[in-house]
């Protein structure tokens, strides 16, 4: 199957770039790695709305979100820290090329993957294994969002059947284009509508992204964009390229929408980031970034925070903006950071890039980024700075350990969720809240992950790491077999939860 221009990631030329790695299947045994001196209190969460003041996972308010808001979940402490695994599924690699995995997503009950042409949910409980159910698309995955709704739908971009094969679409006969939208219900894994993009010929792996915002599902891919209402899939707006020179490379969703838009040719490109009414598509402020920008990305919609590449290959300031003007608060420099923006390792810009920036994760008023890794092996192994978006100053800071690294996961609050991998069976992974207002970290889940598959399920680059309802997760997003045992489905993903009973 291809994907279109340039060629196809299942191509020997896009493989050679990566080493296959040997991989055994292995049963998962979570253990207890340390003991705590207390009892932590009920596991849960809480639905959070930011409020006049500063609040932390403690204090967060309970509100109700509308069911199209875009989930904003607040985590409790579990009772123990003590991990039990909850989750483990393998995945069967029938030949050398991989299997691309490219989404992850949550609820309190399933855990849910994009993989290849199809979307699989996992029951999350003690029977670890189990399907909840499958849904088979109409051909591969080409774009994921990371947002999930409220009441737990999520949005796809796929390609359509192949030419000539049953079911075959209405001028779908280009391969590899990508003109399918697909809105599935997470907990029930029901298609509850699909579309076909207007226009969308030149939509492919390589350009095409999709972002979600309360009530809307919006697509971009460089030569034109369309909004659908999220409930019943009605188109709202759409634009093409030959309206105008300039025209949206992507979206950024989440509290609002933002619009990266790119004008003229790629020798003499200039960007400009738009904030739009979801609905109309109705410009509300514009920001022109600066001349000589190489790429820019948006890691946040709302606080609007974008990511550029000033005179090199790799993120070198952020810009944060004001929400309801888009003028410019600070730039911050992101010398000795690492983002991680644009960076999974794919073979190429595949499945929606803009948006992604996994070394880094934006709260109400902080940005908190990974620091470059450091080698030695008697300081830490990195560290999360936490950034004043009002400022630009450095706030806080949250050291790792030696041969420890750390990776901001989410919000929880104004508190942060932070994911440390393991360096021995003494010292194990874990997923930690950290309060930057008080410094304190407290310890969710404790547990030991497969000795041959810690690496690359411990790495933001290669693997999806989520923390939702009270579960943590790691998933691998390329799937290759062993060729010493080509025979043995691979790992694909692990959940762990709480060993401890709920009084």
């Amino acid at each position: 199957m291809s994907f279109g221009p340039p060629p196809s990631m299942y191509t020997q030329s896009a493989l050679a770039a990566d080493q296959t790695r040997s991989r055994r299947r292995r049963r998962l045994f979570l253990v207890l790695a340390a003991v705590v001196a207390f009892v932590l209190c009920l596991g849960g969460s809480l639905i959070w709305y930011h409020s006049a003041g500063r609040t932390g996972a403690r204090d967060a308010k309970a509100m109700k979100q509308a069911p199209d808001d875009i989930r904003e979940t607040v985590e409790k402490a579990p009772v123990s820290p003590e991990g039990r695994l909850v989750t483990e599924h393998f995945t069967a690699v029938p030949s050398s090329k991989p299997v691309y995995a490219p989404g992850t997503w949550a609820t309190g009950k399933v855990v849910a993957r994009a993989v290849a042409d199809w979307i699989e949910g996992y029951k999350i409980g003690t029977d670890y294994d189990k399907t909840a159910w499958k849904l088979r698309l109409d051909g591969h995955v080409c774009a994921v969002s990371r947002d999930v709704t409220a009441d737990g739908r999520t949005a796809v971009v796929v390609q359509p059947p192949p030419a000539g094969g049953s079911g075959k679409a209405a001028n779908s006969d280009k391969e590899g284009v990508c003109d399918e939208v697909v809105m599935v219900d997470l907990n029930t894994g029901k298609r509850l509508w699909q579309r076909k993009m207007p226009s969308a010929d030149f939509a492919f792996v390589t350009n095409t992204g999709i972002a979600l915002t309360r009530g809307v599902v919006a697509v971009a891919w460089g030569q034109g964009s369309v909004a659908y209402d999220m409930d019943s899939g009605k188109r709202l707006w759409n634009t093409t390229l030959a309206t105008s020179q300039c025209h949206d490379s992507g979206f950024a969703g989440g509290r609002a929408l933002l619009a990266l838009v790119l004008c003229g040719e790629s020798t003499d490109a200039r960007y400009r980031v738009e904030k739009l009414d979801p609905r109309t598509g109705k410009v509300i402020w514009r920001y022109s970034v600066s001349n000589g920008i190489q790429a820019v990305y948006l890691p946040s919609a709302d606080p609007p925070v974008l990511a550029v590449e000033a005179g090199d290959t790799v993120v070198t300031d952020l810009l944060t903006l004001d929400p309801e003007t888009g003028r410019r608060r600070a730039t911050i420099s992101m010398r000795g950071y690492d983002t991680k923006c644009g960076q999974e390792s794919y073979p190429g810009p595949f499945f929606g890039v803009l948006d992604k920036c996994d070394g880094m994760v934006v709260g109400r008023d902080r940005a908190f980024v990974m620091s470059k890794e450091n080698l030695d092996d008697d300081k830490p192994a990195d560290s999360i700075t936490a950034f004043d978006l009002a400022k630009g100053t450095k706030a806080e800071k949250f050291e790792g350990r030696p041969l420890q690294t750390v990776v901001p996961v989410r919000m929880n609050g104004d508190d942060l969720i932070i994911y440390r991998d393991s360096s021995s069976s003494v010292q194990p992974a874990a997923v930690v809240d950290w309060n930057p207002r008080t410094d304190k970290e407290t310890p969710y889940l404790l547990f030991s992950l497969p000795t041959d598959e810690e690496y690359e399920l411990s790495d933001p680059e290669q693997s999806d790491i989520l923390y939702e309802q009270g579960h943590a997760f790691l998933a691998n997003r390329m799937l290759e077999r062993d060729e010493d045992s080509p025979k043995d489905p691979v790992l694909s993903l692990i959940g762990v939860g709480t060993a401890g009973l709920k009084h």
